[in-house]
């Protein structure tokens, strides 16, 4: 799903707090990397306004998934920083009606045709970009499985994850392993 790839720019490592999209080459690297999903060239450079105005827009995104996981806690990364839930959905709404997108079918000499979605007018690329990543942030959380977004409660970690089973808990095993270890030393220490 490309908005929780998007949302996941910001991530924990061991060092601390990363973001993907910190500097112009981190919003190049991203957006070369999901050249096709976006519709850029894949010589594509990002500019510091567009790295600006995607960050803008992720903030928005992940303002919406704090609200989606509500009443359960939203990502520890970035709560505090994140715009209103009315700015941010008016962002986001105004960012996937800005360029509006539409199915054309592709169909390679050597191979099986394909629809890919693409943009129905001339746009910038932050245009191109921003559509497309609010125009799967609006399909993702007005869809079905939005029901099952979660942040992920293990230490430490900032992401937001979809529930995929029942007992799934965290967003990844290496994270369960680190919220059973947190547990039991917590147990051990106390005790």
């Amino acid at each position: 799903m490309p908005v929780l790839e998007f949302v996941s720019t910001i991530r924990a490592t061991r060092a601390g707090l990363t973001d993907t999209l910190a500097d112009v080459d981190g919003m190049t690297a991203w957006g070369r990397a999901h050249a096709t999903e976006l519709g850029l060239d894949p010589g594509f450079v990002a500019s510091e306004e567009l790295r600006r105005e995607v960050v803008e827009l992720r903030q928005a995104v992940r303002s919406l998934f704090a609200r989606a996981v509500a009443p359960g806690p939203a990502s520890s990364a970035d709560a505090h920083l994140l715009p209103g839930f009315g700015d941010a959905l008016a962002l986001v709404n105004a960012a996937a009606l800005a360029v509006p997108l539409a199915p054309r079918l592709e169909w390679p000499a050597e191979g099986a045709p394909a629809v890919r979605i693409v943009p129905a007018v001339e746009a910038t690329d932050s245009a191109r970009i921003r559509a497309t990543l609010a125009a799967s942030a609006v399909e993702f959380l007005g869809g079905p499985r939005c029901d099952q977004l979660r942040a992920c409660p293990a230490p430490r970690c900032v992401l937001y994850f979809v529930k995929e089973h029942a007992r799934q808990e965290w967003c990844s095993v290496s994270c369960g392993n680190r919220a059973r270890a947190a547990r039991h030393h917590r147990r051990h220490k106390d005790g």
